[in-house]
């Protein structure tokens, strides 16, 4: 078995080392004995890339970031949207999960349009969200726990399933208790860090997922890994910061 894996304008979308989930992916899917396929989106590519792939990574960004690599994804709407639909798994991480909305609202009242992919909207309001946090997913993965840092001007708010139940620190807006959404096979998220390697129970859900839609299999049999070092990291955080 094999999985295509594409990192999406590594060259803008790499803040607190989100790379770093990409590297993840890799590693646990190698160490599994699958074949694991990383393929760079960069400005200007060739959208071929992009079809084949079973999963994507959006990372993070200033909002200048954002919105130099706007107008590439605007181009590639149509396709992101088709591939989200047919379930291929998606990471989409702060900048990258805000440009899934309809739109940004900063704090002059702009309003600076995103991919309309999912329905809802970003807005800047008051000071940065900042901090480590730990939610309680909605995934069915164990455990249930979720560590991250966030650092984020923006409140999402919409009504899809979330992510997770803030445990510690602020979520998709410091008001409703929740972080990040979860639709069919997207997760959008404000966790940084980078996120899966300390939380590998994510990344091996990701990997299943798109293994799953490739070879249109059920409840594939997963092997495990000996993941005592990255659940001493995980751990920490929750002991130092809950």
């Amino acid at each position: 078995m094999e999985i295509n894996i594409v990192n999406m304008f590594p060259e803008v979308l790499n803040l607190y080392g989100d790379r770093g989930n990409i590297i993840c992916l890799q590693k646990r899917s190698v160490w599994r004995g699958i074949k694991a396929n990383v393929f760079e989106y960069t400005l200007g590519a060739n959208q071929e890339i992009l079809k084949d792939a079973d999963i994507i990574l959006l990372g993070g960004a200033s909002d200048r970031e954002q919105s130099i690599v706007y107008s590439h994804l605007l181009s590639l709407r149509g396709l992101i949207k088709d591939l989200i639909e047919d379930g291929v798994v998606v990471l989409a991480i702060c900048g990258g999960y805000q440009l899934l909305g309809e739109a940004y609202i900063d704090a002059n009242g702009r309003v600076i349009k995103g991919l309309h992919l999912l329905d809802f909207v970003t807005k800047a309001e008051g000071k940065r969200l900042i901090g480590n946090i730990i939610i309680e997913t909605s995934l069915d993965v164990f455990p249930k726990t979720v560590v991250g840092y966030e650092n984020h001007g923006g409140r999402t708010y919409h009504n899809y399933q979330p992510f997770g139940k803030v445990l510690k620190g602020y979520g998709n807006n410091g008001k409703d208790g929740f972080e990040g959404l979860i639709y069919k096979n997207v997760i959008g998220t404000y966790l940084h860090g980078p996120l899966l390697p300390k939380n590998p129970h994510i990344a091996d859900f990701m990997i299943k997922k798109a293994l799953e839609r490739k070879y249109t299999l059920d409840n594939l049999e997963f092997q495990k890994l000996d993941d005592t070092l990255e659940y001493l990291a995980h751990n920490r955080v929750k002991e130092l910061y809950m």
